[in-house]
C-alpha cells in the first residue's frame, strides 16, 4: 500500500507538471485511503503537499517567463486571505458530528471528504470538456475584470481552505477568461498562486495535531519528482489530450468517495 501511496504521489506531480493541474485533488484521496491519515489532517497535509510541488513547478514557468506576476498578486491575495481565515477559524469550527440521519452520523471527517468528492465531480466535468475557444489566447492590452477576479480568488481560497486542494482547474480558467492571459501563462500563474495560498494556509494555521514530517516530506519529495516527469513529459507529449482521460479517472475517484464514506460506514 505503501508503493501504492509514493506511485500516486508520482502521478499528483505529473499532472501537475503536464496539464496544470488535477494533481492536488489526488492527493488527500491518497493520505485519507492509502496512507491512513484522518480526513480533516489530511485537507492541511495536502496544503503542503500541494504548496511545496507547485512552488518547484514554477521554476520552469519563471524561466521562461510565463508567469504573469500583476495577475499573480491581484488573484492571490484575496485567496491567500480566505485560505488563512478558512483554516483558522471555519474549519476548528466545524463540530466533531453534523448531524444523524437514522443510523448514519455524518461526521466532520465524512464532511471534508463528501465536500472533497463534490470538488472532484466538478474538476473531471472541466477536464473532460472540449475547450471549443482556442483562439482566445489574449491578444493585444490585458484587462482586469477586478471584482469578480477578487470574489473568484475569495472563493477558490475558501475550497483550498477546507478540502486541501489547489484549485487549479477553477484558477486556470478565471486567468484565461477574466485576465485574458494566453494559456501557458495562466498555468504558471496558477502554480505561483496555489503554491503561496497552500503554503501560508498550512503554516499559519493552528494544528493541535502532532504533524507526521516524515510521511510529508516523503509524499512531497514523490510529487516533486512527479512535476518533474510532467514538466519534460510537457514537451513531448501534448497535455490537452491526456486531460479528458486523467477527469474520467478523477470522476470515478469522487463516486468511489461518495459510495464509501455514504455506504460502508
Amino acid at each position: 500500500m505503501e508503493i501504492l501511496g509514493y506511485l500516486f504521489s508520482i502521478l499528483i506531480g505529473v499532472s501537475l507538471g503536464l496539464i496544470g493541474g488535477g494533481g492536488s485533488i489526488l492527493t488527500v484521496p491518497v493520505l485519507v485511503y492509502i496512507f491512513s491519515v484522518d480526513a480533516v489532517t489530511a485537507t492541511g497535509y495536502s496544503l503542503f503537499i500541494v504548496g511545496v510541488t507547485s512552488a518547484v513547478g514554477t521554476a520552469t514557468f519563471f524561466k521562461n517567463k510565463l508567469v504573469n506576476i500583476k495577475t499573480a498578486i491581484i488573484f492571490g491575495i484575496p485567496s491567500i486571505v480566505a485560505v488563512f481565515l478558512t483554516r483558522a477559524y471555519i474549519v476548528p469550527a466545524i463540530p466533531k458530528e453534523i448531524l444523524t440521519i437514522g443510523d448514519f452520523v455524518v461526521t466532520k471527517s465524512i464532511l471534508m471528504m463528501l465536500l472533497f468528492a463534490i470538488l472532484m465531480i466538478a474538476a473531471s466535468y472541466s477536464m473532460i470538456k472540449k475547450d471549443k475557444k482556442k483562439s482566445n489566447e489574449a491578444e493585444g492590452p490585458q484587462k482586469f475584470n477586478y471584482p469578480l477576479i477578487l470574489i473568484e480568488g475569495f472563493v477558490v481560497g475558501v475550497l483550498t481552505g477546507l478540502v486541501g486542494a489547489g484549485g487549479g482547474f477553477l484558477i486556470i480558467p478565471a486567468l484565461v477568461v477574466l485576465s485574458k492571459l494566453p494559456m501557458k501563462e495562466a498555468v504558471g500563474t496558477s502554480l505561483v498562486i496555489i503554491a503561496a495560498k497552500s503554503l501560508i494556509g498550512f503554516f499559519g494555521e493552528a494544528s493541535e495535531v502532532q504533524l507526521d514530517w516524515s510521511l510529508l516530506l516523503s509524499v512531497s519529495a514523490f510529487a516533486v519528482i512527479g512535476i518533474f516527469i510532467g514538466s519534460y513529459l510537457s514537451k513531448k507529449i501534448d497535455g490537452a489530450k491526456l486531460k479528458p482521460a486523467f477527469g474520467w479517472f478523477v470522476l470515478v475517484m469522487g463516486i468511489y468517495i461518495i459510495i464509501k464514506e455514504t455506504m460502508f460506514k
